[in-house]
């Protein structure tokens, strides 16, 4: 593909692109900034594409950048210094009582998930616990992705039920 075709395609699809980026990560310059790299990454690939399945295949690498961008502990710490002040911060470490609190709310919560029956265990340690993708879990427990997505959607509501019923307040 000729620079002059590429640049037909990115005129033809960036709105798109933008879109699935802004979607995802909801930050108007992070979603440009992802449909650049969505852009880059395609032109060094455009030949391993055929023509009519540009349209998905241009879709799945911008949310796959956006999903990477999620997960990267970069924006973890710039959306909590985002969401509070450094001197919020600095007070909430140094409470005593908030570590405390904060310790029996997470040993709670993993007390419940290793009680849950299977065959939702197993998906709800792999994902809450060890922080496994669907991907990554079915590979594990050798089940269909799909299989593994229902599983853990239904874990999430007993664990709600369950702690509910506790009556958890984090």
């Amino acid at each position: 593909m000729t620079n002059e075709q590429f640049k037909v395609l990115i005129e033809q699809y960036e709105s798109l692109v933008f879109s699935v980026c802004y979607q995802l990560v909801r930050d108007h310059h992070e979603a440009q900034n992802l449909a650049q790299d969505t852009f880059v990454s395609a032109f060094a690939h455009i030949d391993t594409v055929k023509e009519q399945n540009l349209k998905a295949w241009l879709t799945r690498i911008a949310a796959n950048k956006a999903k990477d961008y999620l997960k990267s502990a970069y924006i973890r710490k710039v959306a909590l210094s985002q969401d509070m002040s450094e001197l919020d911060a600095v007070r909430a470490e140094a409470s005593p009582e908030r570590l405390v609190i904060d310790q029996e709310n997470a040993d709670f919560i993993r007390k419940s998930v290793y009680h849950l029956k299977e065959p939702y265990h197993k998906v709800a340690v792999l994902f809450f616990l060890e922080e496994r993708s669907v991907e990554e879990i079915s590979q594990t427990l050798e089940r269909p992705k799909k299989t593994v997505q229902t599983q853990l959607y239904r874990a999430k509501l007993a664990l709600q039920e369950q702690l509910r019923k506790e009556g958890f307040h984090p």
